[in-house]
């Protein structure tokens, strides 16, 4: 077991390793290949250009060898490139909230099985969360190639290999469903969805986020850290996907401890709470992440009691 920490007014959870600016002394001499993309800007600090797919593909791999032990992650070009410390924070949210069922207590170990929705290639959530308490992961995703490549990351380091398991969905109109067998028991789990209707509307976030980097200049059409379609968009957008999300969780109620998925429109908070409630959602919660100006939530719920709960875990 591991003590949960107070929360305290940060811009990134008290347990994030990447506090801070980053050490590119550390991350360069970690991975050499980052280097030449470091430059200083104009208050003196040492910086990379976080439009340029290479730099943040290299300052991933260096930031996962220093703070996980992973030597080796790749990813194929243009697939979706996770800001690290965003990730993490989901991880280290979910502990306080398993946490809550532990008098404190954050519950650590492989006896701690989680199921994150839609990997990717990247395995991001799995990586972290198993090197941060040591819990095991199901990843699963829709795409062959996402698959092939994460199972390669895991297969590629040996702090993952016994920890981490990647299964292709076959039927990408399901989510648990193909994925979740009739033995299994998940303490809890996680899903960064795909936010967009349309690529075309995943192009214009990117777009304004881009000229907001280049302070209103205009700048070239780029998908921010990258994305195939399958990672960015799906019809109807995130609403659509976590409503799904949603009404298929309830087939597995007593085998899921919690549910959760990050959600990117708050607006769509409001119609996810009814949905849940008209399921028969034993608790609903909505945790708000803040990182520097940006925030965040997550949604988590579950169709057990919280004595219920201590029981399902304590198995």
């Amino acid at each position: 077991m591991i003590k949960n920490k107070d929360k305290k007014a940060a811009s990134l959870h008290p347990r994030n390793l990447h506090q801070g600016s980053y050490d590119f002394t550390r991350l360069t001499a970690a991975c050499p290949a980052l280097n030449p993309f470091v430059t200083v800007n104009p208050k003196g600090q040492a910086t990379i250009n976080f439009s340029d797919p290479q730099a943040v593909l290299l300052l991933n791999q260096a930031l996962l060898k220093c703070f996980y032990d992973v030597d080796f992650w790749q990813i194929p070009e243009g697939y979706l490139c996770p800001p690290i410390p965003g990730r993490a924070d989901y991880i280290h949210y979910l502990a306080d909230l398993l946490a809550e069922t532990f008098n404190g207590e954050i519950p650590s170990g492989k006896k701690i099985k989680a199921l994150d929705i839609g990997s990717g290639a990247n395995c991001i959530y799995p990586i972290i969360g198993s090197q941060s308490y040591g819990w095991s992961f199901v990843g699963s995703d829709i795409d062959p190639l996402s698959v092939k490549t994460a199972s390669l990351i895991v297969k590629s380091n040996a702090g993952l290999k016994d920890r981490i398991k990647l299964i292709l969905q076959k039927n990408d109109q399901a989510i648990f469903s193909g994925i979740i067998k009739k033995q299994d028991k998940f303490v809890f789990s996680m899903c960064n969805p795909p936010f967009h209707a349309s690529m075309d509307k995943a192009l214009a976030g990117s777009t304004r986020k881009m000229n907001n980097l280049n302070k209103g200049k205009a700048a070239a059409v780029k998908l921010n850290f990258g994305g195939q379609e399958n990672e960015l968009c799906c019809a109807g957008g995130e609403i659509a996907f976590l409503k799904l999300m949603s009404s298929e969780s309830k087939n597995y109620a007593g085998q899921v401890c919690w549910f959760s998925s990050l959600v990117s429109k708050s607006e769509n908070i409001a119609p996810l709470k009814k949905l849940l409630a008209q399921l028969g959602a034993e608790q609903v919660k909505v945790i708000k992440m803040s990182q520097g100006q940006k925030v965040s939530r997550l949604i988590a719920w579950s169709f057990l009691t919280q004595e219920e709960q201590v029981h399902f875990i304590s198995q």
